[in-house]
């Protein structure tokens, strides 16, 4: 790196050191498909990689919780709305008892969406999260996606265009 400054991180300093070429890998996601760590047996980068396939199920999940959340959130505005078209439709006596009733209603006992959202992200999301890391940085490193990138050799084309083995790579 010329002047000692990764192009993404112009105001750091780079200390040569024995993670220097991991790190910077690592932030430009260029390291290659030779991620597995020295020592590592195929079992463990396949176990790692379990772990992780798990995670992503779980940020799938908590995605679709946020869109649990906003859903419930737009639909809770646009009966209020609904609501209102009642009272000038001419139908007060329905449009107190649904605004009463229904509008701003807890969906769970004592919570709303958003508090749903915080506890699973404050506990459950936050534990598998933290596991998910520390199995990678115990076990390969702190490198991502070790059994992807060795997927990535055995199922790519040498030579042909569109099997790459990084951006800017050739074929």
């Amino acid at each position: 790196m010329p002047g000692g400054h990764h192009p993404a991180y112009r105001s750091c300093t780079w200390r040569p050191g024995p993670l220097t070429t991991t790190l910077v890998g690592m932030l430009t996601g260029e390291e290659g498909l030779d991620r597995r760590p020295d020592g590592v047996d195929r079992e463990t980068v396949e176990a790692v990689g379990k772990l992780s396939e798990a995670f992503e199920t779980i940020e799938e999940a908590r995605g679709r919780l946020i869109g649990f959340h906003r859903l419930i959130g737009s639909g809770d505005l646009a009966l209020g709305d609904a609501v209102e078209m009642l009272r000038k439709a001419g139908h007060p006596e329905l449009a107190d008892q649904i605004d009463t009733e229904l509008v701003g209603r807890n969906v769970l006992q004592g919570r709303w969406t958003f508090q749903v959202l915080e506890e699973f992200e404050d506990g459950y999301y936050a534990d598998f999260r933290r596991w998910d890391a520390r199995a990678r940085d115990e076990l390969m490193g702190g490198r991502r996606h070790v059994y992807e990138a060795e997927m990535k050799i055995d199922r790519r084309t040498d030579g042909l265009p569109g099997h790459e083995e990084t951006p800017g790579g050739t074929a």
